[in-house]
């Protein structure tokens, strides 16, 4: 297995338990993508996450190559991810706006140390 994706899948699996996000299938991928470094989909009624690395990144992408940040990036996706879908959604009650806002303020909060 290609040494940046095991990193990639490593550091990625790190910010996903310390995130709080351990409630989520995820699944990796080192493919070839178009005109971006890294990816995540994520299917949130099925909690699913595919995360991909690119294998063949293009010159103007490889200049920006950091598989840490870039695993972390991808994380920092899936952390916001339930608030995205709700603002997506046409009917979406303030209610629930509020609800995935605060869930991912008590993550956050837990994530900032104030002192």
């Amino acid at each position: 297995m290609n040494k940046d994706f095991e990193l990639f899948q490593k550091e990625f699996k790190k910010w996903q338990v310390k995130f709080g996000l351990t409630g989520y299938s995820v699944y990796f991928r080192y493919e070839e993508l178009d005109g971006s470094f890294a990816s995540i989909d994520v299917k949130q009624e099925a909690m699913v996450a595919t995360v991909r690395l690119n294998s063949k990144p293009d010159d103007d992408v490889k200049q920006f190559k950091d598989i840490k940040r870039s695993a972390k990036h991808e994380a920092l996706h899936l952390l916001i991810n339930k608030l995205e879908a709700r603002g997506r959604e046409r009917y979406v009650s303030p209610p629930e706006i509020y609800e995935a806002s605060e869930e991912l303020v008590v993550k956050l909060e837990e994530l900032i140390d104030g002192n």
